[in-house]
């Protein structure tokens, strides 16, 4: 049974420990401090104990002991031997309430800002690296833009121009009645114009949401105050500081607010657009009002000046992180969407201004927006892809993703991924109406027909990939039980420890796959805009008059793309609703967001949190303020999988005497096989090289059969220490008297369970007490580090400053 009692808040010394002798305490007591992975944990299955109590926190995250634990610092002759056990819960963070389901339209978003942090480790290159950052911050806002046009192409061309504009489509939708013409003419809807600026306001209520979602799931997640702990400047680490050690490296506040703002004004700005440009074609043929074609211009004119002002917005400066960026930017946040809103509203009202002979026939300008939205994508991508190789040629780093194309890959998968949503909803809808001609324009369709061919072309791929695990674990069979000393050869034992450890090491091969699909995406998105160009025709009736062969695959293509890109979206549609009522498809969404929300928002403001910016303060306050509490005290900070992640960051961020004070041990931990070679710039060979330095106690545990962690690969021999692995897994090969049954694969889970993991935590637990004896106080003031005095005064100070810690 979970108990909801909660403690103190922690940012200053209870009386009761602020009363004891300094020599009541032996200085023995060692926490640990367990977080967990992807797909969260309960506290009850991370302590081993049905009973816990929440000891700090809340409902979202929150730190937990086992019941017996709760008083443990009152009883410190009970723990001199074994460490205090504490469980950091932060599944709810990712995986919380039913709301969580609507953050499946955010995934393009998320995609793009991990592109951000994937730049290679050149910081010697500023231009070139602010010129990346800045690239992919355009990339996001076009993609702000393309979700505006798939509103705008739903709502008021497929619906209100094309389907209300046709007597019989309308008749069949009885909800679309007030708007239908008919042989009188129609009601008061009837007119284009005000069918157009009425049905305006689904993509406007769409671009409300997002702005809502974003500042309120910032304000949520992620606008808790950093620690305060500053570097010591003598310190000899001090020079050599990777980013994540940076203040405000997880409190983004001002670019967030200036982002969201520009987000928000670029998609208002572009339903305008929409508005005016059907408005403004009928007003510049013969017969147009004057008057109505000035204010046109007119409405043009502030469109673009509000474009550039957003454009502005976007390109001006990146993050801040040497401090908490907590600046102003208020002209931009406050009154550039007010003043989009406006342009909108005059948009409508020009739009809605009653023109007889108006009729809405044909479609809107789709085809050119989506072309030169897919146009500007292409060219971003490989401006990216360029300054990406050049930072990579500029600072080499072994075992980098796709030697510096890794985010121009994923920006353009995040593309494809706005594509495919935005072609979907489109011809979903489309289907649904069942007008005659009424369809998606014809850029959309194309782009729908390239799917089959993209799908074959990985099909292939993925076969290939089969093979390659299929020979590599029948290599691998002959050999793993020589492993295990006096072991008898088990041939369908070894058979499935060799498929384990192949299909392991498929993750490896994972740029391979991404940079392949990225390539495929690229090139038949451009042939998708040149056949919309060259043919104006769709891929089936483009093809008429060629060979029987060519015509029937154009029409067959085109007929499954289109299938396909509609399926695509009724499977979003499904996730979200199952995700929304199943807690179990929720916390398996959860894992997606596990990955994809680590990082701060500093490409787009529209994706989904970040949870770092929460559970990193939260584990830094935690230490602080255990260790100042109790002289000589001792933390093993315990994470697995992504837990490893947060740990990192986490001890990057304390300052120097709590650091010293801390021993981190991760086990199937990604920070080298997959976030040291997807984000080199802040988890490559020198940061880690660098956090080992800092830190000092640090193992890591891995196994072979682990998909997801690995060894830490420290560079050069001094970091010999930090590895140990290759665990055996399992832990006994055939039946042994200890072990009478088979054993499992273990995998990614249960480190626990070998005798490793606690060899190593009673190594690190005693290692730091072993430093601690032989470094006394006088030598770590000597060394310029603040002396632990102060820390209780510098704590009670940013409580009263910033609120109580959670």
């Amino acid at each position: 049974m979970q108990s909801d009692r909660t403690e103190e808040p922690t940012a200053a010394p209870t009386e009761a420990h602020a009363a004891e002798p300094a020599g009541e305490d032996p200085g023995g007591l060692a926490l640990e401090l367990l977080v967990h992975g992807v797909g969260g944990a309960t506290p009850e299955e991370m302590l081993d104990d049905p009973r816990t109590v929440r000891i700090t926190g809340d409902a979202t995250a929150a730190v937990y002991r086992r019941t017996e634990d709760v008083d443990a610092e009152d009883r410190p002759g009970e723990y001199a031997d074994k460490p205090i056990p504490e469980g950091y819960c932060w599944s709810h963070l990712t995986s919380g309430n039913s709301a969580r389901a609507l953050w499946l339209i955010l995934l393009p978003f998320m995609v793009v800002n991990l592109a951000h942090w994937m730049r290679p480790a050149a910081q010697a290159r500023h231009r070139a690296v602010r010129l990346h950052g800045l690239v992919v911050r355009l990339v996001a806002l076009s993609l702000t833009v393309l979700l505006a046009a798939a509103a705008c192409e739903v709502a008021l061309d497929l619906v209100a121009w094309q389907c209300a504009g046709q007597p019989g489509c309308a008749r069949e939708h009885s909800w679309l009645g007030f708007m239908a013409v008919d042989a009188q003419g129609g009601g008061w809807w009837s007119q284009p114009g005000r069918r157009i600026a009425l049905a305006a306001l689904v993509p406007t209520a769409l671009i409300v949401l997002l702005w809502w979602l974003s500042h309120r799931t910032w304000s949520a997640y992620e606008s808790q105050p950093p620690w305060r702990g500053q570097v010591a400047e003598d310190d000899p680490a001090a020079a050599d500081r990777p980013a994540l050690c940076l203040p405000g490296f997880w409190y983004g506040r001002r670019l967030v607010a200036r982002l969201r703002a520009a987000h928000t004004a670029a998609g208002l700005l572009t339903i305008a657009a929409a508005l005016a440009g059907a408005a403004t074609r009928f007003d510049r043929k013969p017969g147009g009002s004057a008057w109505l074609d000035a204010l046109g211009w007119a409405n043009a004119v502030l469109i673009m000046a509000g474009g550039l002002w957003a454009l502005y917005a976007v390109c001006r400066r990146g993050r801040k992180e040497s401090e908490a960026d907590e600046g102003g930017d208020r002209l931009t946040v406050r009154v550039l969407p007010l003043a989009s809103a406006s342009v909108l509203v005059l948009a409508a009202l020009h739009a809605g201004w009653s023109r007889p002979g108006w009729g809405s026939s044909g479609e809107l300008p789709g085809d050119e927006a989506f072309s030169v939205i897919a146009i500007a994508q292409g060219a971003l991508v490989v401006a990216l892809a360029a300054t990406g190789v050049v930072l990579h040629r500029a600072a080499p780093v072994a075992r980098t993703a796709l030697c510096g194309l890794a985010a121009a890959s994923v920006a353009m998968l995040a593309c494809a991924l706005g594509g495919v949503m935005s072609g979907g909803v489109a011809q979903w809808v489309a289907d649904r109406l069942g007008g005659q001609g009424i369809g998606p324009p014809t850029v959309l369709t194309w782009q729908a027909s390239t799917i089959p061919v993209l799908l074959v072309l990985l099909l292939v791929l993925l076969c290939g990939l089969l093979v390659r695990v299929h020979l590599r674990s029948r290599q691998l069979a002959a050999q793993v039980h020589q492993g295990y000393p006096g072991a008898r050869a088990d041939t369908p034992r070894s058979r499935r420890i060799g498929r384990a450890i192949a299909r392991a090491a498929l993750t490896d091969s994972a740029p391979a796959v991404v940079g392949a699909v990225a390539v495929l995406t690229l090139l038949l998105g451009a042939a998708a805009v040149l056949g919309t160009w060259l043919t104006g025709k769709t891929p089936g009736a483009a093809a008429d008059g060629a060979p029987l062969v060519v015509d029937g695959f154009a029409d067959c293509v085109q007929a499954l793309g289109s299938w396909l890109i509609g399926a695509v979206f009724l499977l979003f549609l499904a996730l979200g609703r199952r995700a929304y009522k199943d807690v179990s498809a929720r916390r398996t969404i959860g894992i997606l967001w596990d990955v994809g929300t680590f990082w701060p928002r500093a490409a787009h403001p529209f994706a989904p949190p970040c949870y770092a910016e929460r559970a990193v303060p939260d584990l830094v306050w935690r230490m602080a303020s255990w260790t100042q509490e109790r002289e000589g005290g001792r933390i093993v900070l315990s994470g697995h999988s992504q837990g490893s992640v947060l740990a990192a960051a986490a001890v990057w961020q304390l300052d120097p005497v709590t650091r010293h004070q801390v021993a981190l041990l991760t086990y199937g931990s990604p920070l080298e096989r997959l976030y040291g070679r997807w984000f080199p710039a802040y988890f490559g060979p020198r940061p880690l090289g660098a956090l080992h330095r800092e830190l000092d106690c640090w193992r890591n545990l891995w196994r072979l059969t682990d998909p997801i962690g690995g060894a830490v690969r420290l560079p050069g021999a001094e970091h010999p220490e930090v590895d140990r692995g290759p665990l055996q897994d399992p832990l006994a090969y055939g039946r042994t008297t200890r072990r009478p049954l088979p054993a499992p694969l273990l995998g990614h889970s249960d480190f626990q369970a070998d005798p490793a993991f606690d060899e190593e935590r009673d190594g690190l637990l005693a290692r730091l007490l072993t430093r601690r004896h032989r470094a006394g106080a006088g030598e770590r003031e000597e060394g310029g580090e603040p002396s632990p005095e102060t820390l209780p005064a510098q704590l009670s100070e940013d409580a009263e400053g910033e609120g109580a810690p959670a």
